[in-house]
């Protein structure tokens, strides 16, 4: 029921852009507004546009020809100046008021200019022809905003004075707009995906009164823990190589730079990925010798590899507590970067016993998977129909309902999309309130059961070495991670001898696994360190999409990754204090994976690797024990036999949440 009322709210929203295309929205010239942090002079803008037109784009020429568009430099509390674009419908009037709907990005703004339009204002079209005042930001330290940019910046609680933080700069941007755009009808939105979703979270601590729905998109949470650059403590090297080559280079002054100066090409060798990231120095000093010495952030990685202050400051979950703005998040269960970000949002808000309604969002997403074109497919996974057509009308009518006082889309606390059986479910909170805790076993001869082990001293060992580590795909890119890992046919990595194998039978009725994932291990290693990956793994005995389609006999069905994620040894204990193994010594260890909503069909089977490299996507464990692995030298890369003990007296297991049939909504 709710989304036929959001779907009808939207087809009534498509109605009135089309009558404004047929009327179009008054053309007369709107007068500029008074400020008294002066406009950005003329000398500051970058070089007019070429003299030919760019080719026509329906959505880029609606925005063109019905908003007008300023650029200010903002004043924060601390004196500051944030580079601002605004963009005003043609026709508001005092009698005419339209909300603000902000993006915050450390990104830059381009196309600088106000005679320059970007392409898209919003996160969906619709929005823009309903009719916002959009804002567009450059954080400080970035584009053409002046101060100093620091990642993740930690949030200041209790700021006084002229104390600054991402909250505050959102706070005072805000009111800076009430009082210098007279249209706006008293309420403020904010949105971002990626980077500008963890601003968009840092906005709604401590929100300004007027900001009053917020929709952060695969938010950036904790770049130690899950997001980003690091998983549970081991370093996500391909990914922030790759990143921070670019990105992280210092802006000495505002500056107006776009398109491929902003973003530098990297040098990758022979093109050989593997062989690249293999023979890379060590990792403290990748910024003296890849970067020039240009990259401060890869500094503070090589200075704090344990989970210390620097990055336990960094980590907003604790400070989202009674979040006063609506609130939805959205995220993908593929998605590499902040699949962990999405949900532990949510989660945090929801701790925090928000004040206003708080919804999540969660698809069978890529990164950005939701608003960047079909989404019907991923890796080898097919998830039957396009699942991004579910985001637009979601999210306007999430903003006209709060921002518009338009109809209640009556949106469930989580809509999630279950792989496996492919459909969306509606819950009144997530984890869904039914789901129970089950475990599945590991076992002698690669076996897994819902059967805890009654045998004892079973073991299962593999000899890993760092020279030779399991890649984390088959189908290894240079620059970015290669997107569809995240759903691809593990089969080719269980024939490796450093992989272990479980697996159940063919299970005989469905299995619906709803929420995070705790694995806990009994290992030993004749190492003094290791990492160890768990992968969860749906096994299906017949023909899917992807690159296993129509192949014959034994090369039939596919082993699709569920989840996967790692845990670094040496964090076991405690991830601010690293500890090492004693050789021989059987040691616990358990840690968190993110959610998963997936359905082991009929006939399938459940199967768990695990292994002890993920590579490039995750730096090297030397195996030897040293204080720092960003300053491990060639000789502390060692061979190592890894044993994962299942006995009763030293169980290994995966815990999950089950949610039976019976419990559909």
């Amino acid at each position: 029921m709710a989304d036929r009322r959001a779907s009808l709210f939207v087809i009534a929203l498509a109605l009135a852009a089309c009558a404004d295309d047929r009327t179009g929205w008054p053309s007369a010239p709107y007068p500029r507004l008074a400020d008294p942090a002066p406009a950005v002079p003329r000398a500051s803008a970058p070089a007019p546009a070429p003299a030919t037109a760019p080719p026509s784009d329906a959505r880029a020429d609606f925005i063109r020809t019905h908003y007008r568009k300023h650029e200010y430099r903002v004043p924060m509390r601390d004196g500051v100046h944030l580079f601002t674009q605004v963009f005003i419908p043609n026709d508001a009037t005092a009698a005419k008021r339209y909300p603000l709907l902000l993006h915050r990005t450390p990104y830059r703004l381009a196309p600088y200019g106000a005679a320059r339009y970007p392409a898209t204002l919003a996160p969906a079209v619709d929005l823009e022809r309903a009719g916002y005042i959009f804002v567009r930001q450059d954080v400080r330290g970035t584009g053409m905003s002046e101060g100093q940019f620091v990642d993740m910046r930690p949030h200041v609680a209790d700021k006084t004075g002229t104390q600054t933080d991402e909250s505050s700069d959102a706070y005072d941007t805000i009111a800076w707009l009430l009082a210098h755009v007279p249209e706006h009808n008293g309420k403020a939105g904010i949105w971002g995906i990626s980077y500008p979703g963890f601003y968009a979270a840092a906005a709604a601590i401590d929100a300004h009164p007027a900001l009053v729905a917020v929709s952060p998109q695969a938010p950036c949470l904790d770049w130690w823990i899950g997001d980003d650059m690091h998983r549970h403590g081991a370093f996500a090297l391909q990914e922030a190589f790759t990143f921070f080559a670019r990105f992280g280079r210092p802006r000495p002054a505002p500056t107006a730079v776009e398109g491929a100066a902003a973003w530098p090409e990297v040098p990758w060798g022979d093109g050989d990925p593997y062989r690249f990231f293999l023979n890379l120095p060590p990792l403290a000093d990748l910024d003296a010798r890849h970067f020039g010495a240009e990259v401060p952030v890869w500094r503070d990685f090589a200075a704090h590899p344990d989970y210390d202050e620097f990055w336990r400051s960094r980590n907003h979950a604790r400070f989202l507590t009674g979040v006063r703005p609506a609130v939805l998040t959205v995220g993908g269960f593929y998605d590499a970067e902040n699949a962990y970000g999405a949900v532990n949002t949510y989660r945090a808000i929801e701790t925090g016993r928000p004040r206003g309604a708080n919804a999540v969002l969660l698809g069978p997403w890529r990164h950005h998977g939701w608003d960047r074109g079909p989404s019907a497919t991923l890796g080898d996974a097919d998830f039957g129909f396009d699942t991004s057509t579910i985001f637009p009308p979601m999210i306007t009518s999430f903003f006209e309902h709060h921002l518009k006082g338009g109809p209640d889309p009556g949106l469930a606390e989580a809509t999630v999309f279950e792989s496996g059986a492919n459909r969306w479910r509606r819950f009144p909170s997530w984890p869904p309130p039914g789901a129970r805790p089950m475990s599945l076993h590991l076992g002698p001869g690669g076996t897994l059961s819902l059967t805890p082990p009654t045998a004892t001293g079973t073991a299962d060992e593999y000899l890993a070495d760092p020279a030779r580590p399991v890649p984390y795909t088959s189908h290894l890119t240079l620059d970015w991670m290669t997107e569809g890992y995240m759903a691809e046919d593990q089969r080719p990595f269980a024939r490796r001898p450093d992989v272990l194998v479980f697996q159940t039978e063919p299970l005989e009725r469905d299995l619906t696994l709803a929420g995070p994932l705790t694995a806990a291990l009994s290992v030993s290693t004749t190492a003094t360190d290791a990492d160890f990956i768990v992968k969860l793994i749906d096994v299906a005995p017949d023909v899917l999409p992807g690159h296993t389609a129509g192949a014959p006999g034994a090369d039939a069905g596919q082993a699709l990754l569920v989840r996967g994620e790692p845990l670094r040894g040496r964090y076991r204990d405690d991830p601010a204090r690293p500890v090492p193994f004693v050789p021989g010594q059987v040691t616990p260890l358990r840690f968190t994976m993110t959610d998963v909503f997936h359905t082991f069909g009929r006939g399938h089977r459940v199967m768990i690797q695990i292994q002890s490299s993920w590579f490039p996507y995750l730096d090297r464990n030397p195996q030897t024990f040293v204080p720092n692995i960003f300053a491990a030298k060639p000789a502390d890369y060692v061979k190592a036999t890894h044993r994962i003990h299942h006995g009763q007296d030293a169980p290994s297991r995966l815990e999950v949440m089950v949610l039976p049939a019976a419990d559909e909504e």
